[in-house]
């Protein structure tokens, strides 16, 4: 049987965009039978405790990234289409988590609510950068994949918007920046009747620069029934009526956990970008518990609790 992890998801911690609390979306991913589901929150870790409380029950493994943006000038509030590229990144292990929890901490800090301060050249030092779990110093990028995101990313979006040679160079310099064994070009599909046309377009250009491709939903409820509350939360955001946020918005409910089956089927036509997320998730995937820092224990007066 087809195998499937989802790698692109959002929770409602990512406020005003994604539709769905972390326990709903690992129900559904549990009964949808997934190989593992991956939570990747706007510029934070912010829902990653209760998404790893609820699936550790239901033994659904956990993968833990986010989803980045870079070059924001402001917070998203009060704009349909805010500025800002956005780059997904997936922990490989609790390294990998502690460099992404630290190159986060650090962005919000130099930016602000809602606006962290984040460029590629940054993010390429910080996957390297030494933390707790590993105090030395890594050569190349070895505990992130990095995904190029959704239509917001700088490659699918520079495809559209100026051709596959700018495309190209934006994918080039992820690959500088992460190592080519480290990118993925992201595929979706959402019913839009130019996702098949990007799709093969990327999937070409990954061929040629010798990167893998991997399917994803770009997730943003559970189920489709969410999608009302996923326009309302928009329209909300972008300080705008239901009929003014149309436009902006997917034109079919299709951000949505799907099953193995159901990808394997729409992602037929580019070999091995459904079976790669398993593979990715495989590498990727860890109990939360295990990036807990060491922390040494504080003597109290006696009798007092710990």
């Amino acid at each position: 049987m087809p195998s499937y992890a989802e790698l692109h998801c959002h929770t409602n911690f990512s406020f005003l965009d994604g539709a769905s609390h972390p326990e709903e979306l690992v129900e559904e991913a549990a009964r949808l039978d997934l190989a593992a589901l991956a939570v990747t929150d706007h510029d934070g870790f912010y829902g990653v405790v209760r998404f790893a409380g609820a699936a550790r029950p239901l033994g659904l493994p956990t993968v833990f990234g986010a989803e980045l943006t870079l070059g924001a000038r402001r917070p998203p509030n009060g704009v349909a289409d805010p500025p800002g590229e956005h780059l997904v990144v997936l922990a490989e292990g609790p390294v990998g988590y502690a460099r992404l929890a630290r190159a986060l901490s650090e962005a919000q800090l130099r930016g602000e609510k809602g606006a962290p301060a984040l460029d590629l050249s940054t993010l390429a030092d910080a996957a390297r950068a030494p933390v707790h779990l590993h105090p030395r110093r890594s050569a190349a990028n070895d505990h992130w994949f990095v995904l190029t995101g959704c239509r917001k990313g700088a490659v699918p979006a520079r495809l559209v918007r100026e051709g596959p040679a700018v495309a190209r160079h934006e994918l080039d310099r992820l690959v500088e920046a992460f190592g080519r064994d480290r990118v993925l070009v992201e595929l979706w599909d959402h019913g839009d009747p130019l996702d098949r046309h990007r799709n093969d377009a990327l999937a070409e250009m990954a061929a040629r620069a010798g990167v893998g491709v991997v399917a994803t939903n770009n997730v943003h409820y559970a189920t489709p029934g969410r999608r009302r509350l996923a326009t309302a939360l928009a329209a909300v955001r972008a300080r705008r009526s239901l009929d003014e946020i149309d436009g902006w918005l997917p034109a079919a409910p299709f951000a949505h956990l799907r099953g193995a089956a159901e990808q394997h089927r729409r992602f037929a036509r580019w070999p091995g970008a459904a079976e790669r997320t398993v593979e990715v998730a495989g590498r990727a995937a860890f109990d939360l518990r295990l990036a807990a820092p060491a922390l040494p224990d504080h003597p109290v007066p006696p009798g007092t609790a710990r």
